[in-house]
């Protein structure tokens, strides 16, 4: 365990780039804190050569928890905003759009073509030709109502 005793400033800068690279393979926004963490702790290193490993693992455990929670919070309070907030949900963006259907719900399903793909429809059955709403969307199906509903 000599070795504890050994480490430098330039080991915290290796441990830092370790830290950066695993944040740029798998992304989530904890590496990179812990590596700015390692980068703190590096400098405190090169400004005062001789302290404790102890005391640099626990400066560099309270830097990580106290970075990452503070950008939790940061994103809580700002959340990312984008132009297209549906963009891997694509039936969302279909809600309140009509359509008219080519193909009868039958027994409360039936498909539709919207733009270039064909969407598995639910709803209450309704006539080829009948123009129907789109209310909801689970997965890759989309919830309509029409104004006309078949009674048998």
């Amino acid at each position: 365990m000599e070795w504890i005793n050994e480490i430098i400033y330039w080991h915290w800068l290796i441990v830092a780039v370790v830290l950066i690279i695993l944040e740029i393979l798998i992304p989530g926004a904890y590496f990179l804190w812990m590596g700015v963490s390692a980068i703190f702790v590096g400098g405190l290193m090169y400004i005062f050569p001789e302290l404790a490993f102890l005391v640099q693992i626990l400066i560099f455990a309270i830097l990580s928890v106290t970075a990452v929670m503070m950008y939790r919070s940061y994103r809580k309070k700002n959340p990312l905003v984008t132009d297209e907030p549906a963009l891997n949900r694509r039936g969302e963006k279909y809600i309140g759009q009509s359509f008219t259907l080519k193909e009868p719900i039958v027994n409360g399903v039936g498909k539709i073509k919207v733009d270039d793909s064909t969407w598995k429809i639910k709803g209450f059955d309704i006539d080829a030709g009948e123009t129907v709403r789109v209310v909801a969307a689970e997965g890759t199906t989309l919830i309509v109502e029409g104004s006309t509903v078949i009674v048998k």
